[in-house]
């Protein structure tokens, strides 16, 4: 009988332990609310490539829990006194394959980039890192001028054509990132970043399960990483969900502890006593924003290249009511081409587009203005009735969708005579379509890459952004080139207020019609804690993150 009781003893210990591993507390459950474009961080432009990306490898330099720069694998840098040269010193850090971390990994993925010259290369250039002839190499000149050496393997020199004061945040961006140079050579072309085997980490997780296009991506905790002490997951699983309903069930029935939820799920929870406790808004950077395709040449005869014409779309929009009755996650509407609760002035705390009243002549919900665009536009273009089609992704959650066909509603009923018809379509398809010039208005967004305006201004002078609204203006570039390379580069006062003139030379023409800033309404289980939230960059960071 004792060795009955014995053995059911030991039984019930070892059935005990292995319900506890089923819901460990070394395990994450994370909602990711859209599919990963890419893993590549020479191709990756959307908020969840990024975040996938920043889980498994770590830069020169890494964000705080409040935003600051705080040293990655560069375990300190020098600056010179013009601010023109950075001597970042590595720190001892390991590859998941046993390679070490060095300088020559950060030339070479520096250099394949501006050599690619995808999206994301103009950002080694003049317009934002100013990195010693990046703007050269991203037109095909050879890679090895670029301002990037190795002098031994744990000394990383970076020059800048000028002194750019966000550098060292800028660091912490995905697209500045090593690649080990000897694995990827080693691959089949195109195939870095498509599978666990081909991806290499030297971050606080690795990449253990995961196939492009994928719902479920699953990442383990990284034991070589050069701060894994510090990192208590040791599972991190995601799951693509771009229903807020299903957010909400999977949160409720418990197979997932981090979502991001919005419309009336938000005011379900808020109703519900125990699910309001885990309800936390994160403000973002995000700006949703409408872009117009001004080339001449596109579908529709080039009518959007009336300002008139796109002034009138922007003034029929009721940006209040879609955050209002379709976003309903604390976001909030926006009149400005910058974010609001972004960018603060570092001399007066105030934000730099605090003052929402500032372009309404240009950008507002008016019914009246919106008609007297509208019929300047009419007799300009010789022309009563206007058809335009409309892109956005549609497996980016359900909010966007209902914005989308609120837009279109709003939009025919307030002007006579313009009709939308929508068009949605997988996010790669709808990237796709921008980069190529196949659309004529865009439902769009943009999360900062630093805590600059110049993330966003940057995007719309004349080589600026992939996503091309075919506008150009001498003035407007003139003043973003003397903010970053020129006379106001070191002069903080004056380069912020000629920011806020570049704007008003963007809104008066209507290069964009500003939606809304957005926010991000999170359910957090009450046993996870340590997830940092930050509005520019890497917008989750779960390197701190504990499941208790």
């Amino acid at each position: 009988m004792k060795k009955i009781l014995v053995l059911i003893f030991f039984t019930l210990m070892l059935l005990t332990t292995a319900c506890g591993s089923d819901s460990s507390d070394d395990k994450l459950k994370v909602m990711l609310g859209s599919n990963i474009v890419s893993l590549d961080t020479a191709q990756a432009t959307d908020v969840a490539s990024f975040e996938m990306i920043s889980n498994c490898i770590d830069g020169l330099m890494q964000l705080d829990s409040n935003g600051k720069p705080i040293p990655a694998i560069a375990e300190s840098f020098d600056v010179s006194e013009d601010g023109k040269t950075y001597t970042f010193h590595l720190r001892d850090a390991k590859w998941t394959n046993g390679d070490d971390v060095t300088a020559e990994d950060f030339v070479f993925a520096w250099r394949r980039h501006c050599q690619k010259a995808e999206e994301y290369a103009y950002i080694f250039g003049s317009t934002v890192a100013c990195v010693k002839n990046a703007d050269d190499v991203i037109k095909g000149a050879d890679p090895s001028i670029l301002g990037v050496s190795a002098p031994d393997s744990k000394t990383l020199i970076v020059e800048l054509d000028a002194p750019v004061p966000f550098f060292p945040s800028l660091m912490s961006f995905p697209t500045f990132y090593p690649i080990n140079e000897k694995f990827y050579s080693a691959l089949e072309n195109g195939t870095y970043g498509t599978s666990p085997e081909t991806f290499l980490a030297n971050g606080a997780f690795s990449l253990s399960s995961y196939v492009p296009g994928a719902a479920n991506i699953q990442l383990k905790k990284n034991d070589s990483y050069w701060n894994a002490a510090k990192v208590s997951v040791n599972d991190l699983q995601y799951q693509v969900v771009s229903s807020s309903d299903n957010a909400l069930t999977a949160f409720k029935n418990g197979s997932l502890n981090v979502v991001e939820i919005s419309g009336n799920q938000v005011e379900h929870v808020k109703q519900n006593a125990e699910l309001s406790q885990n309800l936390q808004i994160v403000p973002t950077g995000l700006l949703q924003y409408i872009s117009f395709n001004q080339d001449p040449k596109n579908n529709h005869a080039g009518a959007l290249a009336n300002a008139n014409l796109r002034l009138a779309i922007s003034n029929a929009i009721d940006r209040e009511s879609l955050v209002d009755n379709y976003v309903m996650d604390g976001s909030q509407a926006t009149y400005t081409a910058i974010p609001r609760h972004f960018a603060p002035n570092v001399k007066t705390g105030k934000y730099f587009a605090e003052d929402q009243k500032q372009f309404a002549d240009y950008v507002s919900f008016n019914v009246d203005k919106a008609r007297e665009y509208l019929d300047k536009a009419k007799k300009e273009l010789g022309k009563d009735n206007f058809q335009f089609y409309v892109i956005y992704a549609n497996d980016g959650g359900d909010t966007v969708v209902k914005v989308v066909q609120a837009i279109k509603s709003q939009v025919e009923e307030n002007l006579p005579g313009v009709t939308l018809n929508l068009q949605p379509m997988p996010k790669a398809e709808y990237l796709d379509r921008l980069t190529k010039n196949s659309y004529d208005i865009a439902v769009t967004n943009w999360t900062p890459d630093y805590d600059d305006p110049m993330t966003f201004l940057t995007l719309w002078t004349t080589e600026g952004c992939v996503i091309a609204e075919h506008w150009s203006n001498a003035d407007y570039d003139r003043i973003i080139a003397d903010c970053t390379t020129g006379a106001l580069a070191a002069d903080y006062d004056a380069r912020w207020n000629a920011m806020y003139n570049a704007e008003k030379i963007l809104l008066e023409n209507a290069v964009i019609a500003p939606l809304y800033t957005g926010s991000n309404a999170m359910l957090i289980s009450n046993n996870v804690s340590g997830i940092d939230f930050h509005s520019a960059g890497v917008n989750r960071v779960f390197k701190s993150a504990a499941v208790k």
